[in-house]
Protein backbone atom coordinates (compact mmCIF):
# COMPACT_ATOMS: atom_id res chain seq x y z
CA UNK A 1 0.00 0.00 0.00
CA UNK A 2 2.90 2.39 0.69
CA UNK A 3 3.85 2.31 -2.99
CA UNK A 4 0.46 3.82 -3.79
CA UNK A 5 1.11 7.10 -1.95
CA UNK A 6 0.64 9.97 -4.35
CA UNK A 7 2.23 13.40 -4.53
CA UNK A 8 -1.25 14.88 -4.35
CA UNK A 9 -1.84 13.19 -0.97
CA UNK A 10 1.40 14.64 0.35
CA UNK A 11 0.51 18.14 -0.85
CA UNK A 12 -2.87 17.91 0.88
CA UNK A 13 -1.13 16.70 4.05
CA UNK A 14 1.28 19.67 3.89
CA UNK A 15 -1.53 22.16 3.24
CA UNK A 16 -3.56 20.85 6.20
CA UNK A 17 -0.53 21.07 8.49
CA UNK A 18 0.30 24.60 7.29
CA UNK A 19 -3.24 25.98 7.48
CA UNK A 20 -4.27 24.34 10.75
CA UNK A 21 -7.64 23.13 9.47
CA UNK A 22 -9.04 20.98 6.70
CA UNK A 23 -11.39 23.74 5.53
CA UNK A 24 -8.53 26.26 5.21
CA UNK A 25 -6.45 23.67 3.37
CA UNK A 26 -9.39 23.14 1.03
CA UNK A 27 -9.59 26.84 0.27
CA UNK A 28 -5.87 26.95 -0.43
CA UNK A 29 -6.11 23.98 -2.77
CA UNK A 30 -9.47 24.81 -4.29
CA UNK A 31 -11.17 21.74 -2.84
CA UNK A 32 -13.96 21.06 -0.39
CA UNK A 33 -13.30 20.25 3.25
CA UNK A 34 -14.71 16.77 2.78
CA UNK A 35 -12.28 16.01 -0.06
CA UNK A 36 -9.33 17.16 2.07
CA UNK A 37 -10.55 15.08 5.02
CA UNK A 38 -11.04 12.03 2.82
CA UNK A 39 -7.60 12.42 1.23
CA UNK A 40 -5.93 12.65 4.63
CA UNK A 41 -7.90 9.64 5.86
CA UNK A 42 -6.87 7.59 2.84
CA UNK A 43 -3.21 8.56 3.37
CA UNK A 44 -3.43 7.56 7.05
CA UNK A 45 -4.93 4.23 6.07
CA UNK A 46 -2.20 3.55 3.52
CA UNK A 47 0.71 4.27 5.86
CA UNK A 48 -0.94 2.90 9.00
CA UNK A 49 -0.24 6.07 11.00
CA UNK A 50 -2.65 8.69 12.40
CA UNK A 51 -1.38 12.06 11.23
CA UNK A 52 -3.91 14.37 12.88
CA UNK A 53 -5.64 14.40 16.24
CA UNK A 54 -9.25 15.29 15.45
CA UNK A 55 -10.54 15.37 19.04
CA UNK A 56 -10.59 19.17 19.27
CA UNK A 57 -12.28 21.77 17.07
CA UNK A 58 -9.26 22.00 14.79
CA UNK A 59 -7.11 19.03 13.79
CA UNK A 60 -3.60 19.01 15.24
CA UNK A 61 -0.61 17.03 14.09
CA UNK A 62 0.06 13.96 16.19
CA UNK A 63 3.67 13.31 17.33
CA UNK A 64 3.96 10.89 14.41
CA UNK A 65 2.50 13.50 12.08
CA UNK A 66 5.07 16.09 13.18
CA UNK A 67 7.82 13.65 12.28
CA UNK A 68 6.36 12.67 8.91
CA UNK A 69 5.50 16.21 7.80
CA UNK A 70 9.23 16.91 7.39
CA UNK A 71 9.57 13.91 5.08
CA UNK A 72 6.50 15.01 3.11
CA UNK A 73 7.95 18.49 2.64
CA UNK A 74 11.29 17.09 1.51
CA UNK A 75 9.61 14.81 -1.05
CA UNK A 76 7.44 17.60 -2.42
CA UNK A 77 10.42 19.97 -2.65
CA UNK A 78 12.47 17.29 -4.40
CA UNK A 79 9.75 16.77 -6.99
CA UNK A 80 9.53 20.52 -7.58
CA UNK A 81 13.31 20.66 -8.04
CA UNK A 82 13.21 17.72 -10.47
CA UNK A 83 10.51 19.39 -12.55
CA UNK A 84 12.34 22.73 -12.63
CA UNK A 85 15.65 21.10 -13.52
CA UNK A 86 14.10 18.95 -16.24
CA UNK A 87 12.41 22.03 -17.73
CA UNK A 88 15.72 23.89 -17.73
CA UNK A 89 17.63 21.01 -19.33
CA UNK A 90 14.95 20.63 -21.99
CA UNK A 91 15.43 24.33 -22.74
CA UNK A 92 19.21 23.97 -23.11
CA UNK A 93 20.28 24.81 -19.53
CA UNK A 94 23.29 22.88 -18.26
CA UNK A 95 22.46 20.01 -15.89
CA UNK A 96 25.52 21.13 -13.87
CA UNK A 97 28.12 23.87 -14.21
CA UNK A 98 31.66 22.76 -13.39
CA UNK A 99 34.19 25.57 -13.04
CA UNK A 100 37.91 25.77 -12.27
CA UNK A 101 39.28 29.18 -11.23
CA UNK A 102 42.83 30.46 -11.09
CA UNK A 103 43.84 31.13 -7.49
CA UNK A 104 44.84 34.67 -8.48
CA UNK A 105 41.28 35.65 -9.40
CA UNK A 106 39.81 38.08 -6.82
CA UNK A 107 37.85 35.92 -4.39
CA UNK A 108 35.47 38.73 -3.42
CA UNK A 109 34.44 39.13 -7.05
CA UNK A 110 34.09 35.37 -7.47
CA UNK A 111 32.00 34.82 -4.34
CA UNK A 112 29.64 37.66 -5.23
CA UNK A 113 29.16 36.22 -8.73
CA UNK A 114 28.55 32.75 -7.31
CA UNK A 115 26.01 34.15 -4.83
CA UNK A 116 24.16 35.83 -7.69
CA UNK A 117 24.43 32.63 -9.75
CA UNK A 118 22.69 30.67 -7.00
CA UNK A 119 19.79 33.13 -7.10
CA UNK A 120 19.61 33.13 -10.90
CA UNK A 121 19.94 29.35 -11.38
CA UNK A 122 18.67 27.77 -8.14
CA UNK A 123 18.38 24.26 -9.58
CA UNK A 124 21.72 24.20 -11.42
CA UNK A 125 24.44 22.67 -9.21
CA UNK A 126 27.82 24.42 -9.27
CA UNK A 127 31.03 22.42 -8.91
CA UNK A 128 33.97 24.74 -8.23
CA UNK A 129 37.73 24.17 -8.02
CA UNK A 130 40.45 26.73 -7.25
CA UNK A 131 43.87 25.89 -8.70
CA UNK A 132 47.08 27.55 -9.87
CA UNK A 133 48.96 27.63 -13.19
CA UNK A 134 48.40 24.53 -15.33
CA UNK A 135 46.20 22.88 -12.72
CA UNK A 136 43.59 25.54 -13.55
CA UNK A 137 43.67 24.47 -17.21
CA UNK A 138 44.00 20.69 -17.00
CA UNK A 139 40.46 19.98 -15.72
CA UNK A 140 38.97 21.73 -18.79
CA UNK A 141 41.29 19.84 -21.12
CA UNK A 142 40.36 16.56 -19.41
CA UNK A 143 36.64 17.34 -19.58
CA UNK A 144 36.23 17.38 -15.79
CA UNK A 145 35.22 21.04 -15.96
CA UNK A 146 33.28 22.81 -18.68
CA UNK A 147 34.64 26.27 -17.96
CA UNK A 148 37.87 27.74 -16.60
CA UNK A 149 39.18 31.11 -15.41
CA UNK A 150 42.92 31.49 -15.97
CA UNK A 151 45.50 34.23 -15.65
CA UNK A 152 48.83 33.02 -14.36
CA UNK A 153 49.69 30.57 -17.16
CA UNK A 154 50.50 32.14 -20.53
CA UNK A 155 50.19 28.78 -22.31
CA UNK A 156 46.79 27.79 -23.67
CA UNK A 157 45.90 24.85 -25.93
CA UNK A 158 44.85 26.05 -29.37
CA UNK A 159 41.54 24.18 -29.11
CA UNK A 160 40.39 26.57 -26.39
CA UNK A 161 38.45 29.80 -26.79
CA UNK A 162 39.42 32.68 -24.48
CA UNK A 163 37.42 35.70 -23.36
CA UNK A 164 39.05 38.56 -21.45
CA UNK A 165 37.43 39.22 -18.08
CA UNK A 166 39.51 41.65 -16.01
CA UNK A 167 43.06 42.73 -15.24
CA UNK A 168 44.46 42.20 -11.77
CA UNK A 169 47.42 44.11 -10.34
CA UNK A 170 50.34 42.03 -9.10
CA UNK A 171 52.99 43.47 -6.77
CA UNK A 172 56.30 42.10 -5.51
CA UNK A 173 56.42 42.21 -1.73
CA UNK A 174 58.49 41.20 1.27
CA UNK A 175 57.98 41.45 5.02
CA UNK A 176 58.88 44.76 6.64
CA UNK A 177 61.89 43.16 8.36
CA UNK A 178 63.15 41.28 5.27
CA UNK A 179 66.53 42.56 3.99
CA UNK A 180 65.03 43.52 0.63
CA UNK A 181 62.51 45.82 2.31
CA UNK A 182 65.27 48.23 3.36
CA UNK A 183 66.84 48.48 -0.10
CA UNK A 184 66.42 51.82 -1.87
CA UNK A 185 65.96 52.30 -5.60
CA UNK A 186 65.12 49.65 -8.14
CA UNK A 187 66.35 46.19 -7.26
CA UNK A 188 68.53 44.39 -9.79
CA UNK A 189 68.13 40.72 -10.61
CA UNK A 190 71.46 40.01 -8.92
CA UNK A 191 70.13 41.42 -5.65
CA UNK A 192 66.99 39.29 -5.81
CA UNK A 193 69.03 36.20 -6.53
CA UNK A 194 70.53 36.28 -3.06
CA UNK A 195 67.19 35.61 -1.38
CA UNK A 196 64.50 32.95 -1.39
CA UNK A 197 61.58 33.64 -3.68
CA UNK A 198 58.21 32.14 -2.74
CA UNK A 199 56.42 30.84 -5.83
CA UNK A 200 53.35 28.77 -6.55
CA UNK A 201 53.93 25.27 -7.80
CA UNK A 202 52.03 23.73 -10.72
CA UNK A 203 50.19 20.56 -9.78
CA UNK A 204 49.86 19.67 -13.46
CA UNK A 205 52.51 18.90 -16.08
CA UNK A 206 51.49 21.71 -18.43
CA UNK A 207 54.31 24.04 -17.38
CA UNK A 208 56.96 21.39 -16.78
CA UNK A 209 60.42 22.85 -17.43
CA UNK A 210 59.13 26.44 -17.59
CA UNK A 211 59.23 29.23 -15.03
CA UNK A 212 56.84 32.20 -14.80
CA UNK A 213 57.90 35.26 -12.86
CA UNK A 214 60.77 33.50 -11.09
CA UNK A 215 63.60 35.98 -10.42
CA UNK A 216 65.79 34.03 -8.03
CA UNK A 217 67.52 30.64 -8.35
CA UNK A 218 66.55 30.03 -4.74
CA UNK A 219 62.87 29.17 -4.50
CA UNK A 220 60.43 27.65 -2.10
CA UNK A 221 57.41 26.25 -3.90
CA UNK A 222 53.98 26.33 -2.34
CA UNK A 223 50.76 24.89 -3.71
CA UNK A 224 48.49 27.28 -1.82
CA UNK A 225 48.21 31.07 -2.11
CA UNK A 226 47.20 31.36 1.54
CA UNK A 227 50.35 29.54 2.60
CA UNK A 228 52.43 31.84 0.39
CA UNK A 229 50.81 34.86 2.03
CA UNK A 230 51.60 33.51 5.50
CA UNK A 231 55.22 32.77 4.54
CA UNK A 232 55.63 36.31 3.18
CA UNK A 233 54.30 37.83 6.39
CA UNK A 234 56.75 35.66 8.35
CA UNK A 235 59.70 37.03 6.37
CA UNK A 236 60.56 33.66 4.83
CA UNK A 237 61.04 35.09 1.34
CA UNK A 238 59.79 37.59 -1.22
CA UNK A 239 57.22 37.04 -3.94
CA UNK A 240 54.48 38.37 -6.17
CA UNK A 241 50.93 38.66 -4.84
CA UNK A 242 47.64 40.16 -6.05
CA UNK A 243 47.53 43.73 -4.74
CA UNK A 244 43.95 43.26 -3.58
CA UNK A 245 45.06 40.46 -1.27
CA UNK A 246 47.95 42.34 0.37
CA UNK A 247 46.76 45.96 0.26
CA UNK A 248 45.88 45.97 3.96
CA UNK A 249 49.23 44.41 4.88
CA UNK A 250 51.06 47.10 2.89
CA UNK A 251 49.00 49.88 4.45
CA UNK A 252 49.68 48.47 7.92
CA UNK A 253 53.41 48.13 7.24
CA UNK A 254 53.47 44.35 7.55
CA UNK A 255 54.56 44.00 3.92
CA UNK A 256 56.61 46.35 1.73
CA UNK A 257 56.31 46.75 -2.03
CA UNK A 258 59.57 46.09 -3.85
CA UNK A 259 60.65 48.12 -6.88
CA UNK A 260 62.26 45.80 -9.45
CA UNK A 261 64.45 47.08 -12.29
CA UNK A 262 62.11 45.84 -15.03
CA UNK A 263 58.95 46.87 -13.17
CA UNK A 264 59.91 50.25 -11.69
CA UNK A 265 56.39 51.12 -10.58
CA UNK A 266 56.43 47.95 -8.52
CA UNK A 267 53.49 46.32 -10.21
CA UNK A 268 52.37 44.44 -13.28
CA UNK A 269 48.97 43.72 -14.78
CA UNK A 270 47.81 40.15 -15.25
CA UNK A 271 44.85 39.57 -17.60
CA UNK A 272 42.29 37.05 -16.36
CA UNK A 273 40.36 35.17 -19.04
CA UNK A 274 37.49 32.72 -19.22
CA UNK A 275 38.24 29.75 -21.44
CA UNK A 276 36.41 26.69 -22.72
CA UNK A 277 36.70 24.16 -25.54
CA UNK A 278 36.03 25.79 -28.88
CA UNK A 279 33.69 22.94 -29.83
CA UNK A 280 31.76 23.07 -26.52
CA UNK A 281 30.84 26.69 -25.71
CA UNK A 282 29.06 27.39 -22.43
CA UNK A 283 25.29 27.06 -22.14
CA UNK A 284 22.99 29.69 -20.61
CA UNK A 285 24.30 29.25 -17.04
CA UNK A 286 27.96 29.34 -18.06
CA UNK A 287 27.37 32.30 -20.37
CA UNK A 288 25.62 34.18 -17.57
CA UNK A 289 28.47 33.53 -15.14
CA UNK A 290 31.12 34.70 -17.62
CA UNK A 291 29.21 37.95 -18.21
CA UNK A 292 28.77 38.46 -14.46
CA UNK A 293 32.47 37.94 -13.73
CA UNK A 294 33.32 40.33 -16.55
CA UNK A 295 30.99 43.09 -15.42
CA UNK A 296 31.55 42.65 -11.70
Amino acid sequence: MLDGISLDQLRVFIAAADEGSFSAAGRRLGRTQSVVSQTIGNLEGQIGVTLFDRSARYPKLTPEGRILISDARAIAAGIDTLKARAKGIAGGLEAELSLVVDVMFPMARLTEAVRAFARQFPVTPLRLYVEALGAAVQPVIDGRCSLGIIGSLPLMPVAMTQEKLIDIVMVMVAAHDHPLASCSGNLAASALGQYIQLVLTDRSELSAGREFGVRSPRTWRLADLGAKHAFLLSGLGFGAMPLELVAEDIAAGRLVRLAIEDMPDGQMHMPMCAFYPANAPPGPAGRWLIDRLQSG
